[in-house]
């Protein structure tokens, strides 16, 4: 591992925690990097968990400081998606580098879809909140695939999870969130460990992404205050298209 690898690394994070904190999508940008440096895909996976730990870890910290803090309901949705992470995080170590490429490269493509659009203002009504038991059944079931999706991928998961608890429960957007960032640690925890005994993780490269993902969030809030998201997104765009193109080969195809 050289100074460079841990340099670039370090400069991903920042803009990956940047584009997180504008806009969501920051492990669009990360992943792919951590890949392109040199690491086998299932070890960037298990590394960019390492960030995504730390960076879910503070988010608790905001939300419970503001009061918003929802224990019981966070423990009953972080269960099934503690199963979930667990057979996904697996899953993903099973698959060859190429084969989880082409998969993280679709799944790019599909994720930066839904940021253009943002389909969940569609699913945020003015409801009265409904926990039924049927309900909070397909909730649990929604949410042992949300700790699938996140155990074996994880990019663009709190547009799932924000989807699946509006249609489901009719819950507000602060409430929302809330519960997200406490499920996300939940699961998150559980599927960095399955990486971490099966020895998938650099441990150096993932320190030097938090640290980038640390300073890039507090970049990015000034940022959001004053600009907005706009060119965030766009930018996410064609970094997504690019990275994915290499990701599927597109360049070769085209002689680069």
């Amino acid at each position: 591992m050289s100074e460079i690898q841990i340099l670039l690394i370090f400069v991903a994070g920042i803009v990956a925690g940047f584009v997180n904190t504008v806009g969501g999508g920051g492990s669009l940008i990360s992943l792919p990097v951590l890949i392109f440096a040199g690491l086998p895909s299932a070890v960037a996976n298990g590394t960019n968990r390492v960030a995504l730990m730390v960076q879910s870890l503070v988010a608790v910290g905001y939300f419970r400081r503001k009061g918003f803090f929802y224990p019981k309901l966070s423990i009953f949705l972080g269960v099934p998606a503690v199963l979930g992470s667990i057979v996904g995080a697996r899953f993903a170590i099973s698959l060859s580098d190429e084969m989880f490429n082409q998969v993280l490269a679709m799944v790019m493509l599909l994720v930066m879809v839904l940021i253009i659009v943002r389909p969940e203002k569609y699913f945020l009504k003015a409801e009265v909140e409904n926990f039924t038991p049927l309900r909070l059944a397909a909730a649990a079931l929604a949410f042992f695939g949300v700790g699938f999706y996140g155990g074996f991928i994880q990019a663009g998961v709190g547009f799932i999870i924000i989807a699946a608890l509006a249609l489901i429960t009719g819950m507000s957007l602060v409430k929302i969130n809330s519960l997200k960032v406490f499920v996300t640690a939940i699961y998150m925890l559980s599927s960095l460990l399955v990486f971490v005994l099966s020895g998938k993780v650099d441990w150096i490269l993932g320190l030097a992404l938090a640290a980038g993902n640390g300073i890039g969030a507090y970049l990015g809030s000034a940022f959001a205050v004053h600009k907005g998201d706009k060119w965030i997104r766009v930018f996410l765009v064609v970094s997504v298209l690019v990275m994915s193109g290499k990701l599927l080969g597109v360049h070769k195809l085209l002689g680069f």
